[in-house]
């Protein structure tokens, strides 16, 4: 990790340092590594594409595949399975585990939160964010019935207030940089719920694409695969599509079929077996998809005006990520879904399947929860005018969502200071990126989410979908894809990683259930 001293002696970021930058780290919602127009896309996301043009794109930065654990990643700077401290992990939570702001704050930082958590701390009185505004009903965009303002819970939105998730997310965001102490640095961590299912979008959004995506996602996987290439964001083939891959718990087939209709497709295959009934059906799930997250990319806009209007856009931090790749998931919960009511609206409960997922997470293999490319990748934005010179380029280092406190801790111009037993984070700076594009220099990445496990050592990864399935094999440098499964070849370098994944595994855990427990404020 870079030094303060190191980050001062360096031209480009000198001038940055004569105060402390603030920091805003925006997280999407099963949003897939091609869903932005600057990785690719046809949807509309104009200010995630300035962003882009004025910083810097990452090709490989990776999740955990999965809501909670990447939450957990991003916000302690160890990988799930290391603090439990995620709602999915289970186990206890060490009790040197801290959060992002228990090292910002003695730097002098505000902190907020606003959006979805996932994590089993209270946002204020368990993990020492200042205020907090949280959307804990990731089922309802309308009409939410459990959000907290500051730890205390808010009545349950009624029908008709017209309230929206993505708009209100936004409005506690503003708000709470309008009241900010200028005097002091701000680190805020914005989560929005967009696009993750259900899919309900304002109609005036869904109507901007209501006659787009009429070739259907073979054309779509197509196009932005070559956009995605022309951009130098990728050098790989596209992925196949992989019919047979599904969640186990998705609803079942039948119970699809009578709820949702004959409009429905329950598998990746081609567009062109698809009937005209099931055409426009898909057509219109995609057009909710990409109005979510246009929605979103506007109201990240607001935010983006805010702080120009405090005079604070050219000396904040901005990282853009997604939790986890698009998702193949097909779950009808909650309040269920009325087939007589419009698509997109709160009384309808609707998912974007396998098909439009597989061409969110062009040009990669499978979805959310698997820990292949197209679950684990996601879009990385680093915007930061007063510290990056290097504007429109990309970065080709693999990274991971453990890799951002500790890139908030540095420009902030700290260290991590560990509590007693804690081990060293497990995330590294991405500093030394900003500059130029550099490898951050580390032992491996790990994965391990619903028994889908793998590890990755320099361009080399080792990977398995299941618990029973065998481990694949894939060198990334020339095949990102996993078109080709190289494990007979390399042998005895797989062999040396699967003991390696499995000693990391069985350390991690060894290492959390061994540590007293955390006695923080719970949820």
């Amino acid at each position: 990790m870079l030094s303060r001293r190191t980050l001062l002696a360096s031209p480009l970021l000198a001038a940055a340092q004569r105060q402390k930058p603030n920091l805003l780290v925006i997280l999407a919602d099963d949003m897939g590594f091609a869903d932005a127009g600057c990785y690719g896309s046809d949807i509309k996301t104009p200010n995630l594409d300035r962003l882009a043009a004025g910083g810097l794109r990452f090709s490989q930065m990776y999740s955990t595949a999965r809501c909670g654990p990447s939450r957990n990643c991003i916000t302690t700077g160890y990988y799930a399975q290391q603090n439990a401290c995620d709602t999915m992990t289970p186990g206890n939570i060490p009790a040197w585990t801290k959060l992002a702001p228990e090292h910002l704050k003695p730097l002098g930082y505000r902190a907020y939160h606003v959006g979805k958590w996932h994590i089993k701390f209270k946002p204020v009185a368990g993990a020492g964010f200042d205020r907090s505004y949280l959307l804990q009903d990731q089922n309802r965009f309308f009409t939410p019935r459990q959000h907290f303002l500051d730890d205390r819970p808010l009545p349950a939105v009624q029908p008709g207030e017209g309230y929206y998730a993505t708009v209100a997310i936004a409005d506690h965001a503003v708000r709470m940089l309008r009241e900010h102490p200028k005097e002091d640095p701000f680190y805020m961590y914005l989560a929005f719920t967009s696009p993750h299912f259900p899919l309900h979008a304002l109609q005036e959004d869904i109507d901007e694409y209501r006659d787009a995506f009429t070739e259907g996602w073979d054309a779509s996987r197509e196009r932005r695969h070559a956009r995605l290439k022309r951009m130098g964001l990728i050098n790989c083939p596209l992925s196949a599509l992989e019919p047979e891959m599904r969640p186990v718990w998705n609803t079942n087939y039948q119970e699809l079929a009578d709820k949702i209709g004959p409009g429905e497709v329950v598998k990746a295959v081609p567009w062109s077996t698809l009937t005209p009934e099931q055409k426009k059906f898909q057509r219109l799930k995609m057009a909710i998809h990409a109005a979510m997250i246009t929605r979103m990319d506007r109201e990240i806009g607001r935010v983006l005006d805010q702080l120009k209007a405090m005079n604070a856009l050219d000396d904040t931090v901005i990282l853009f990520l997604s939790d986890n790749g698009a998702s193949s998931e097909q779950l009808i919960r909650a309040d269920g879904h009325d087939a007589s009511a419009p698509a997109g609206s709160g009384a309808s409960h609707l998912c974007l399947g396998p098909g439009w997922s597989s061409a969110s997470n062009t040009p990669f293999r499978l979805h959310k929860s698997w820990v292949h490319e197209g679950g684990i990748s996601s879009p990385f934005i680093v915007h930061w005018p007063a510290g990056i010179r290097d504007a429109g380029k990309i970065r080709h280092t693999p990274c991971h969502f453990v890799d951002v406190v500790p890139t908030l801790i540095d420009v902030a111009g700290g260290r991590p200071v560990l509590s007693d037993g804690a081990p060293p984070l497990s995330g590294r700076s991405l500093v030394p990126a900003f500059g130029k594009d550099v490898t951050v220099q580390r032992d491996y990445l790990y994965f391990n989410h619903s028994n889908n496990r793998a590890i990755r050592v320099g361009d080399w990864k080792l990977t398995a979908a299941g618990k029973d399935s065998p481990w694949e094999m894939y060198d990334l440098r020339r095949d990102r894809s996993e078109q080709k499964n190289v494990i007979t070849q390399n042998a005895d370098r797989a062999k040396q990683m699967g003991e390696l994944w499995s000693q990391v595994d069985a350390g991690f855990v060894r290492v959390r259930e061994a540590a007293p427990k955390s006695t923080k404020v719970r949820m």
